[in-house]
């Protein structure tokens, strides 16, 4: 079972959908998988036939504002129907009795493409021509969708179905089998919210596979802010996550660390053995490992994210905070170099933003600069490594307290006083800055910054 959230949907301020897609693997058959086989293939034909036809007609449809309505613009020049009997193109040529629907909707891939080409061009020259210039490319690894009642027919309380497969000659029905476990999974967990979406044809590293998706609505929490119980998270390398639960007065409720060791001594172990292997051999065939220590270390990430959405649903908290982690431009140097870079933390955060939803909780991120650094308890900036425990920290009042736990009371503090100063007045908010200096630059408050706060509001 291979499980990816793809989006969610908002629909006003509590209202939201969550759509999850699942790939459910097809039972093995030689037969059938040349019949996968062929049906991606005379697919990928027509997408890259189709794409030249919409850069030729490119400017007649580019102001069409919906993409089925451009869609019809572009089948009308390659199709012949009643109203168009003689098409500057003739598609039913080269693709013999391709299903309409397969042939809308390789037009539509093929707008899309193009589309996309030409905004990524556009960028790369107003970005001064950096880098490798954007290529429309005819060539793609575009997959068909298989719709309901015309290219797909199932039951979703059955392990099999049926698809419209391309046998070399024509379009016929096939029987597939799907794998019972994925199924099963999907049956206990997924179709109470509704039917499976139509399918779409898949390959994984040789493996054919349908995806299926299911749109799940669900109630964020509306608690007003002097109510809520949050979940304050400090993700880190040496300790997965550090959790707080706490309320809007500064109270810390409950405390966890989440830490997998054993996980990620399991990925540093089979670092070790790339490195050996590219040491004694070189780096050409290495490929299978890195693969391996990828789906090692991303199953760590899936682990820690299922373990902080629980912690958050057991304590029956409103909001889920992170940091705002965000390395993109800087160089990472030094011996941490390879630590930080398998550090999955987004992935982390994505993951449990989507269970998180689903179960009405939100997300919300504050700005991690100093949330580390500074103590919880506003003695000032701390002393880290003590005795070499890098986790351990040292406050200006020689306090030793544990940096990872201060800094989630940090977080969660930095999270209050954003949401209360929303809920003041300009004329409140100037008066309480006066009262606490901190409150005026986020990057400053601590949690005793919140405890000021609330004792100057009372």
């Amino acid at each position: 079972m291979y499980a990816c959230i793809y989006g969610i949907i908002t629909a006003g301020d509590t209202a939201l959908y969550t759509i999850t897609s699942y790939a459910v693997d097809l039972r093995h058959n030689k037969e059938l998988v040349h019949l996968y086989k062929q049906t991606l293939s005379i697919y990928r034909c027509a997408f890259s036939w189709c794409l030249a036809i919409t850069e030729v007609y490119w400017d007649s449809i580019r102001n069409i504002p919906h993409i089925n309505t451009q869609m019809r613009e572009i089948d009308k020049h390659i199709h012949a129907n009643k109203n168009h009997q003689d098409p500057e193109y003739d598609f039913d040529t080269a693709f013999p009795n391709m299903p309409v629907y397969f042939r809308r909707a390789v037009i539509v891939d093929a707008i899309g493409a193009y589309s996309s080409y030409l905004a990524n061009h556009a960028n790369w020259e107003n970005n001064g021509r950096k880098g490798r210039e954007p290529q429309s490319g005819t060539v793609r690894n575009v997959y068909p969708t298989f719709y309901r009642g015309n290219m797909y027919d199932a039951n979703d309380n059955e392990d099999a179905a049926k698809l419209k497969l391309f046998n070399g000659r024509t379009w016929d029905w096939y029987e597939v089998r799907l794998k019972h476990t994925d199924m099963q999974y999907l049956r206990n967990h997924w179709l109470a919210y509704g039917s499976l979406s139509a399918p779409t044809l898949e390959k994984h590293y040789g493996v054919y596979r349908l995806r299926f998706a299911v749109r799940k609505s669900s109630k964020l929490s509306d608690v007003p802010v002097k109510k809520q119980k949050i979940c304050a998270v400090d993700l880190g390398i040496n300790t997965d996550a550090t959790c707080s639960v706490m309320t809007s007065d500064g109270t810390v409720l409950a405390r966890k660390f989440i830490n997998f060791a054993s996980d990620k001594a399991e990925v540093w172990h089979y670092l070790n053995k790339v490195k050996q292997f590219q040491h004694r051999h070189g780096s050409h065939d290495v490929g299978s490992l890195w693969r391996y220590v990828r789906n090692l270390n991303s199953q760590h990430a899936y682990k820690v994210a299922n373990a902080i959405a629980d912690f958050a649903m057991i304590s029956e908290c409103d909001c889920i905070v992170f940091e705002h982690l965000n390395m993109s431009g800087r160089k990472i140097k030094g011996s941490k170099r390879q630590k930080l870079a398998m550090w999955k933390k987004n992935t982390v955060q994505i993951l449990c933003e989507s269970i998180a939803h689903r179960h009405g909780i939100r997300i919300s991120h504050i700005c991690a600069w100093q949330t580390s650094k500074l103590a919880y308890d506003g003695s000032g900036k701390t002393e880290r490594s003590i005795n070499g425990n890098y986790s351990i920290c040292r406050f200006q009042n020689g306090r030793i307290y544990n940096c990872d736990l201060s800094a989630s009371y940090n977080i969660g503090a930095r999270y209050f006083i954003r949401e209360l100063q929303k809920t003041m007045s300009e004329s409140s908010w100037s008066r309480i800055k006066a009262e606490v200096p901190d409150a005026e630059k986020r990057t400053k408050c601590t949690l005793s910054t919140l405890w000021q706060l609330n004792a100057a509001v009372a």
